[in-house]
């Protein structure tokens, strides 16, 4: 795991302080949508298909900045959409990061070049740029040619004038262990870029392509033979070993969405980005109204497949902090990713 030491230390403070006063529901990282619009149209994605009233949205940033703070949580995933096209997205990053949050804005990079100058380095933020695969496998996941290139020159240079850089990047049933370890041994070490975030296609219902997301056991299958041969080790990935344990089938774990939310132009979505089951105006009242025990693997039909960070990296994370051992393996891979 290569999450920043700092990061670290504040998360795990966080979470202690979480447990100190006995709150059993709270949130990790907060999933901000300020805006559903985008320049791409990925068919694993089903953001576009609202409505073109809904499309041209985009929230204020007083909105965006008060949701995350009363939820409380210390790191923030700016999503959308494309956020970059928001006109006032620098001023959400800016004021999340003036309050100290861990800001993530994720991107399809076909605007950032372009919008850099708007924002500031700081260890607070980074630009989390999606990367499905190389050249040719990347742009057909997003429909379109050059997209790579684009985000490649972005990479090259945020990393010039001193931004963290790390990327995301889904695996479909289309991938193959050699796939996933050629575009994730390009991004750790030609890019080297500073983090890297990994998942496997989730079953999103809006998404225009239905035949490609992975089940269950064909995600297992597939990470276990990409982390083979010390790859997993190698990678700097921005996850908890028990994260990618859980990957490879080694360990399951009950979802726990609850912790990675989604605010939205709609409000907090429940359960999670992935199904809408309603929206409520405040995190509290999503967590209090949500029957969280009818969602998950074998629970609710549309969790049969689900595999995805959202439901249970936090688990993972729980799991890593009720553990002593567990926590002692994780700060070995911080601090010896930390070394490199």
């Amino acid at each position: 795991m290569a999450m920043p030491l700092r990061q670290s230390i504040k998360v795990a403070t966080y979470l202690a302080e979480q447990k100190l006063r006995r709150r059993d529901k709270f949130p990790l990282i907060v999933e901000l949508e300020p805006l559903y619009a985008c320049n791409l149209s990925c068919e694993g994605c089903g953001k576009i298909q609202h409505p073109a009233g809904v499309l041209k949205q985009r929230m204020p940033v007083a909105q965006a900045v008060g949701a995350v703070l009363e939820s409380g949580a210390p790191m923030v995933s700016i999503a959308g959409g494309e956020p970059l096209m928001h006109p006032q997205i620098d001023e959400i990053a800016r004021q999340l990061v003036a309050k100290r949050k861990y800001v993530f804005l994720c991107t399809n990079a076909l605007l950032m070049r372009k919008k850099m100058d708007k924002f500031t380095p700081s260890p607070y933020f980074a630009f989390a740029v999606h990367i499905d695969g190389l050249r040719e496998r990347h742009d057909e996941s997003v429909a379109k040619e050059g997209v790579f290139d684009e985000a490649v020159a972005a990479i090259k240079e945020a990393k010039r004038r001193g931004f963290r850089v790390t990327t995301n990047s889904t695996f479909f049933n289309t991938d193959t262990p050699q796939t996933i370890v050629e575009v994730l041994d390009y991004l750790n070490d030609d890019l080297q870029v500073d983090e890297m975030m990994i998942s496997p296609a989730y079953a999103y219902e809006k998404a225009p392509d239905q035949e490609h997301f992975l089940g269950v056991e064909q995600t297992r299958e597939l990470f276990k033979k990409a982390f083979a041969g010390g790859n997993r080790r190698r990678w700097r990935l921005n996850h908890s070993p028990l994260f990618l344990d859980f990957l490879e089938g080694k360990v399951d774990f009950p979802c726990t969405a609850w912790a990675i939310p989604n605010y939205s132009l709609f409000g907090w979505q429940r359960p999670c980005y992935l199904m809408s089951d309603g929206y409520v105006p405040t995190y509290r009242e999503l967590v209090e109204e949500t029957d969280w025990d009818k969602y998950g693997r074998g629970k609710d039909p549309r969790c049969a497949n689900c595999m995805a960070h959202c439901g249970y990296e936090p688990t993972a994370v729980l799991a890593t902090m009720g553990s002593l051992k567990e926590s002692l393996r994780a700060l070995r891979e911080t601090v010896s990713g930390n070394r490199e």
